[in-house]
């Protein structure tokens, strides 16, 4: 999920697929126990997701008209998005304002300059029963490159 409107660079939530994601992690030797391990496994951010990001950024600024909705910042959501939990309708598409009020404080530290952010998330279980999930969510900054006739300039200035 995008962030952006309004504001001088675009960040984003990833929410990863455990299936793909799992297949990657067990091709390259990363051992997890739970979706909130593997979305948090450094080699998850650095090796996979950093790379997608990377390339996304690349990519956008091949695209005159694209070059500014680069990714400056990024973070892996600590859990899966769920329409139990209200973040998606059964058809499985993202309830933006849900999730913006949701994870305000995530979509806050991608702007703060935060490295990390401790969240605690309500659940619901596919029985019903409710719980809660904590995590210290790590967010990254990303290389913005240029347009025609910029310099290279980090997303963190």
């Amino acid at each position: 999920m995008a962030f952006g409107d309004g504001r001088e660079k675009v960040c984003v939530f990833i929410n990863i697929d455990l299936t793909a994601v799992g297949s990657w992690a067990e091709g390259n030797n990363v051992n997890y126990a739970s979706y909130q391990e593997l979305a948090a496994h450094p080699r998850v951010y650095y090796e996979m997701i950093e790379a997608h990001v990377d390339q996304v950024n690349k990519d956008l600024v091949g695209e005159p008209l694209m070059a500014g909705a680069q990714v400056h910042r990024f973070l892996v959501l600590h859990k899966e998005l769920d329409a139990n939990d209200g973040e998606l309708t059964r058809t499985q598409k993202v309830r933006r304002s849900f999730i913006a009020e949701r994870y305000e404080p995530l979509i806050e530290a991608l702007y703060d300059g935060s490295t990390t952010k401790h969240v605690q998330t309500e659940v619901t279980f596919e029985d019903g029963r409710k719980g809660v999930i904590e995590a210290d969510v790590e967010i990254r900054d990303m290389t913005v490159y240029p347009a025609r006739g910029e310099g290279v300039r980090e997303a963190a200035e």
